[in-house]
């Protein structure tokens, strides 16, 4: 059973109709929806976003998941606060509506854990300077994320991150996932930058743009 966690906290952006694609952004550990949603007015319009505050108080912030190690989520504190995520996600987008889950550092690691979980549920996912939440109770074998779009980006000198992580991450996405993957690199470190935030925006836009471009999309 999940934790008992307090109803989701979410900031808005953009278009309000049901049937417009939907991004939802996830902030980093320590931070919140305040400062993530900043992003919005850098993306494609003509989609609605969803900034949501993490469940688990940290640090003057929020949380996704309690860790064993930086990248190294609980399984049992991470299959809870997907539970408490998805119950959300089933309101704010009812099945059939396009959505494309963006997460940066520790929000990028929930994304991953969402997507590999649920591959199906959505049009795009975004792992934005973060690690693939590995020996977490999620499946990475290979192919799990065949056909769903995927857009990575790691910085060179990301030293928050541990390297290993950061390297089975781009490994993974790029050779074994089965994704399709757009992947850029960053020569700085731990932060997203004007030249990766524009590439995310273009990316969105092929995204929602898409015919067909629901969950589940061939």
């Amino acid at each position: 059973m999940s934790a008992p966690f307090a109803a989701p906290v979410v900031a808005t952006y953009g278009e309000t109709s049901p049937d417009a694609p939907l991004v939802v952004l996830l902030h980093g550990r320590g931070s919140n929806e305040q400062d993530i949603i900043s992003l919005a007015p850098h993306l494609p319009t003509g989609v609605g976003t969803a900034a949501v505050q993490a469940p688990i108080a940290e640090g003057g912030g929020y949380a996704w998941f309690a860790n064993r190690g930086i990248g190294r989520p609980v399984a049992e504190s991470l299959a809870d606060t997907m539970a408490w995520f998805r119950n959300w996600l089933d309101t704010a987008a009812p099945a059939g509506r396009p959505v494309i889950v963006i997460g940066f550092s520790g929000g990028g690691a929930f994304a991953g854990g969402l997507a590999l979980s649920e591959p199906a549920r959505f049009s795009g996912a975004g792992i934005l300077f973060a690690t693939l939440p590995f020996d977490a109770g999620v499946p990475v074998e290979p192919s799990q994320l065949a056909h769903l779009p995927v857009f990575v980006a790691q910085g060179d000198q990301d030293h928050v991150i541990p390297a290993e992580l950061l390297s089975r991450t781009w490994q993974y996405l790029t050779e074994e996932s089965g994704a399709p993957v757009v992947a850029r690199r960053s020569p700085g470190g731990h932060g997203i930058t004007a030249p990766i935030l524009a590439e995310l925006g273009a990316w969105i836009y092929e995204l929602s743009a898409a015919p067909n471009s629901g969950p589940g999309r061939p």
